[in-house]
């Protein structure tokens, strides 16, 4: 998944999920039921996702990986910026693309999770 195409593709098969460029048209949001959980520059040299994150795990990610970093323009507790492009393996990032989708997904209320 270190490409933008198959990022977009994981992200776009989860359930309810929709995209825009609330940002301009360089910022690709993507969202569950109209909330944010993954954003990417798509004119950046280095291919990079805004990721929603526990704050503890985000910790422990950033302390293990490089690559993890507080997030860019974003809530530095909630959010961590991950480098798709460097030597995470694709489990890994698929895993914190999935742990950001549920974390927003489980903040919705409870009648727009009912719509399955």
């Amino acid at each position: 998944m270190k490409n933008i195409e198959k990022f977009i593709s994981y992200c776009e098969s989860k359930p309810f999920t929709s995209f825009d460029t609330p940002f301009g048209p360089d910022v690709l949001v993507f969202r569950v039921h109209g909330k944010i959980f993954a954003l990417t520059g798509l004119d950046e040299v280095e291919f990079k996702v805004n990721l929603k994150c526990d704050p503890e795990y985000a910790i422990d990610l950033r302390e293990k990986h490089i690559e993890v970093q507080p997030g860019y323009h974003m809530s530095k507790k909630h959010w961590n910026t991950v480098k798709f492009d460097g030597n995470l393996s694709d489990k890994l990032l698929k895993d914190l693309v999935d742990h950001s989708y549920q974390l927003v997904y489980e903040s919705l209320p409870k009648k727009l999770k009912e719509h399955k």
